[in-house]
This record gives C-alpha cells, sequence and structure tokens, in this order.
C-alpha cells in the first residue's frame, strides 16, 4: 500500500508540471510525448520506491512500524516537494521579439 500511494502522489503532483510537454502549449509548438515515456515511469518508480525504502531503514533502525511509516511519510511529501521544485518543464517566453526585448537583433 505505501509504494502504490508513493506511486500515485508523486504522479499526481508531477502531472500538472508536465501539462505543457503533452499538449504542447500555444499551437502545440513545444509538444514533448519524452515526458510520458521517459519520466513518468521514473517519476512513478521513484514514488512508489523512496519511501518503502525509508520504511525499511527506519524499521530496521528503531524497530517499530508506527516511528518507520511516519519517515516513510515524511520522505514521501519531502521526496515531491523536490520534485515540484527542480522539474520544470520548457515554458517558452510569452512575447518574443521586439525593441523592448534585450536578446533582439539591431
Amino acid at each position: 500500500m505505501l509504494a502504490a500511494a508513493g506511486a500515485a502522489t508523486a504522479t499526481l503532483a508531477w502531472a500538472p508540471h508536465a501539462r505543457v510537454s503533452v499538449t504542447g502549449g500555444f499551437e502545440q509548438s513545444r509538444r514533448d510525448l519524452g515526458v510520458l515515456y521517459v519520466d513518468l515511469p521514473l517519476i512513478a518508480l521513484g514514488g512508489a520506491l523512496l519511501p518503502l525504502l525509508v520504511w525499511a531503514l527506519a524499521l530496521r533502525t528503531l524497530g517499530r512500524p508506527w516511528p518507520a511509516l511516519v519517515a516513510a511519510v515524511v520522505a514521501l511529501g519531502l521526496g515531491v516537494w523536490a520534485l515540484t521544485s527542480w522539474w520544470e518543464p520548457y515554458r517558452q517566453p510569452e512575447f518574443l521579439g521586439g525593441p523592448s526585448w534585450g536578446g533582439a537583433p539591431d
């Protein structure tokens, strides 16, 4: 149950960030379906394995199941926070070009 909850939580936290890559944004200009067959399995696997590994380690060191479960839930929360802080899909700037843009050629 812990692995299924971790995989579901990580996937649901990741999905809104990946929406731009799946739909392509404006006129599908930045569509990248690689997030579905590369990132999605890795996110689900990490979400499933992280709480299990922390639970097993905490159970081995503490010897009690409830503190180990709390440690696994905290690790999952920190893992999801790290995922949403670190993983950023490409976002095209809203305005490209013009004289006020610093990168416009003269």
